[in-house]
């Protein structure tokens, strides 16, 4: 083990486009605020500036339909959530058993199942190395959080906090694995979620769950994280962010022109804040990253970023205690810094702390080894109890 650390709905017209140089730095602000609160793209892609925009999309696509990122798929399924949003997800049960009618397959009678959360502008398709190896050990539901993936999402309706996304969790639960034990796994956002979960729902996580896995996540205080700038930059990121994030969520056409206006400042920016420094990352791994942090929608960017300074579920996490359990992050995370996640192993006495040397906030896609061998790890320890 490693070192064991106005928005849709609102009236009004849209403003005009700024000026180029104005375009240009709401470009560049949006670019930053977008890779800063994501923690999820990157960069290296195909060369934009000698090629076409049609060429360089198809190049683009030629290489991607090489690629197996986001190509492993579940049967289906979708619930509605408390407030009526159609949450996506996706099941794999090796022990199910074929339907006379060739539907869906009947549930089988596994030991447990794991149930996965993912992070902030992400997708289910963001666990894709865990799921490969979780194929056929163990069964599996991996779903989209709202206004992510295949998820819905109401344009107008109120920022979300993280309590909604644990009410949306247990939706899921009820609906993909009503009965038998729980293995939760949350990267990111989706750590936060399964702390809700805890909060809202005690008596679920009290019976049902019998391990835990939190990987690149937090428990609070990241209003006070400074994403690896100076005080001052720091500072002035947390003061304009928000106003940032709703101007460009109302305007999707300019924050799409802002973007391309700065696209190597934004090649940067998502490399830097998405993966680490031990390692050169893979071009089709940046491409992959790149096309989940692009297809969530600028609105739902703009929506969920102020739950971020608002959640703390501290005192959620003695309700997550007497279980197998892991805490993993990378020491290159500046989204949700290590010592996060060492104030979680602190507060979790049975989990097993793993920080990865030169690893990013994509730990999961970035070093899979890792955190699929801490999987591992997790269900031996649940199945041996």
């Amino acid at each position: 083990m490693a070192d064991s650390a106005p928005l849709a709905g609102l009236p009004g017209p849209l403003p005009a486009p700024p000026p180029a140089s104005g375009r240009r730095r709401a470009g560049v602000l949006g670019a930053a605020v977008g890779v800063l609160a994501a923690g999820a793209a990157a960069g290296v892609a195909v060369e934009r500036l000698t090629v076409g925009r049609s060429v360089r999309r198809r190049a683009r696509l030629a290489l991607d339909a090489t690629s197996p990122y986001g190509t492993l798929r579940g049967t289906p399924g979708s619930v509605l959530a408390e407030d009526g949003t159609p949450l996506a997800y996706e099941i794999e049960d090796p022990y199910a058993a074929p339907s006379e009618d060739g539907g869906v397959p009947l549930a089988g009678e596994a030991p447990f199942t794991v149930v996965l959360s993912h992070g902030y502008c992400l997708n289910q398709d963001s666990w894709h190395h865990q799921r490969a190896a979780l194929r056929g050990r163990a069964r599996a539901v991996y779903w989209d959080q709202r206004g992510h993936g295949r998820s819905g999402w109401t344009p107008g309706a109120p920022p979300p906090g993280i309590d909604l996304l644990g009410s949306d969790l247990k939706a899921v639960i009820d609906a993909a694995a009503p009965t038998g034990p729980l293995v939760l796994l949350g990267h990111s956002m989706g750590g936060m979620t399964v702390m809700a979960l805890a909060e809202r729902y005690p008596d679920l996580v009290r019976e049902r769950v019998v391990g835990l896995g939190l990987v690149g996540t937090s428990a609070g205080r990241l209003d006070e994280v400074a994403w690896g700038l100076p005080a001052p930059g720091a500072e002035a990121l947390r003061r304009l962010a928000p106003g940032v994030l709703r101007a460009l969520g109302s305007a999707p056409a300019l924050a799409e022109a802002g973007r391309r206006a700065v696209t190597d400042v934004f090649g940067t920016l998502v490399r830097r804040y998405s993966f680490g420094t031990g390692a050169e990352t893979d071009p089709a791994l940046a491409r992959f990253a790149t096309r989940m942090i692009e297809a969530t929608p600028m609105e739902v960017v703009a929506a969920f970023w102020p739950a971020f300074a608002a959640h703390d579920k501290t005192a959620a996490l003695p309700l997550l205690r007497g279980r197998p359990a892991f805490v993993l992050a990378g020491t290159d995370d500046l989204i949700t810094p290590a010592t996060h996640s060492r104030t979680l192993a602190t507060a979790l006495p049975e989990a097993d702390l793993t920080l990865v040397p030169g690893a990013g906030h994509l730990v999961l896609l970035e070093r899979p080894q890792e955190v699929d061998a801490a999987v591992t790890r997790l269900l031996e320890a649940v199945e041996g109890r």
